[in-house]
């Protein structure tokens, strides 16, 4: 299994690397779309619509594809982020609250309708973060893994009182605090580097750094690094509504695209809420 894993990261790497450091926009943006496209797939069987699965699937990288056509590959309106803000903190804190219960409750249709259109908000964001620049992307990128293994590390050795065990029952209050600080200690290394460093554009800390002061800055960095935790849990939620352990077996080893992003999901558009400000 983690030969498995390993291969299959490295060839998703090799596929990756190139679109994303490439000059022109639009190859990382379709390879992005494909892959958006698929989870869009993914969202649509996991909330009892096989049948219609790959049409939806298709449907999203259809409006996305529209979006970019649009020109808003380059910059999107601040509403599209803000939205999505709205959502992610209202609706993800209501699932959270009422358990793997309360989601197979929902229609149908406004279940898949919602994941729908906040992978389509994620995928913009991820492509108005790349026509920014490298360096910001990947601040916000490396945001999430910093949190995600510090949050691994920090539960294995501090963890004892469980964050939501009835939806991802290894998670811990620890490791939500390791992972904010593990963020918190990211950003200002990156601040520290880009001091010294020849970059294409500024970082979101730098972009936080000339609008606010330290406080506000530590408090959405920690923000963000919540947030990505709500968009594991929400996954995990839906796919123990679902009865599914992965998201699909699109990717050997990891399961589904779903399963590879979803921490990805809220941070983005709520990063580029905040560079908006």
């Amino acid at each position: 299994m983690l030969k498995q894993r390993v291969i299959t990261a490295l060839v998703l790497l090799a596929v990756l690397l190139p679109t994303l450091f490439a000059t022109p926009s639009w190859p990382f943006a379709l390879l992005t779309l494909l892959g958006f496209s698929a989870a869009g797939w993914e969202w649509s069987r996991l909330n009892g619509v096989p049948g219609s699965a790959i049409a939806l699937g298709v449907a999203l990288g259809a409006a996305c594809a529209a979006a970019f056509w649009a020109g808003w590959g380059a910059e999107a309106p601040a509403s599209a982020w803000w939205g999505a803000t709205l959502v992610w903190v209202l609706g993800g804190a209501w699932l959270l609250r009422n358990g793997t219960v309360a989601w197979p409750q929902l229609p149908k249709g406004l279940r898949v309708a919602v994941g729908l259109a906040l992978l389509w908000t994620a995928w913009l964001a991820l492509v108005n973060a790349k026509a920014i620049g490298i360096n910001f992307i990947l601040s916000v990128f490396c945001l999430v893994w910093a949190a995600d293994i510090a949050a691994y590390f920090g539960g294995r050795a501090f963890g004892r009182r469980k964050l939501a065990p009835s939806i991802s029952p290894g998670k811990s209050w620890e490791g939500v605090w390791s992972g904010m600080a593990g963020a918190l200690l990211l950003a200002a290394v990156w601040l520290l580097l880009e001091r010294s460093l020849a970059v294409d554009s500024k970082s979101l800390y730098d972009v936080l750094w000339n609008r606010f002061n330290v406080i506000v800055i530590a408090l959405g960095v920690m923000f963000l690094a919540a947030m990505s935790v709500v968009g594991d849990l929400f996954e995990s939620l839906v796919k123990r509504s679902a009865g599914a352990k992965d998201s699909s077996a699109l990717l050997p080893g990891h399961g589904g695209v779903l399963d590879r992003i979803d921490a990805l999901l809220p941070v983005f558009p709520i990063a580029l809420a905040m560079a908006s400000i």
